[in-house]
């Protein structure tokens, strides 16, 4: 999913698509160590932050992790509003470009989220 998630952005713009040599073998067996346990969305914004560190495509790494972050939080009937909110948070977060207020408003939301 996370390999066709990069493709498809990487077609939409016109971009190669491809694995990093030093990325990407070391982000699928974190993923893969990760993708089936059950995790709070604090846990999965941060996997995908250390996924997209990784670099492990050659083109649009944080849109790919970002993207798999926001479609997680569009499934949690979240009103319009809220969800705007909640992905351009977990977006920078993923980006590694949140402050700390960023982070903790996060954080927050999803304790409140039960």
């Amino acid at each position: 999913m996370v390999v066709w998630q990069n493709e498809q952005l990487c077609l939409g713009k016109k971009a190669h698509h491809g694995p990093t040599s030093d990325g990407y073998e070391p982000c699928r067996e974190l993923w893969e160590s990760c993708h089936d346990t059950e995790m709070t969305l604090v846990e999965i914004v941060d996997l995908c932050r250390r996924c997209h560190r990784l670099a492990p495509f050659t083109n649009y790494n944080g849109n790919t992790f970002s993207a798999i972050a926001r479609a997680l939080i569009d499934r949690l009937g979240l009103s319009s509003s809220q969800s705007a909110l909640v992905r351009s948070l977990a977006g920078h977060i993923v980006a590694g470009v949140a402050g700390d207020e960023e982070v903790r408003a996060f954080r927050d939301f999803c304790e409140g989220l039960g």
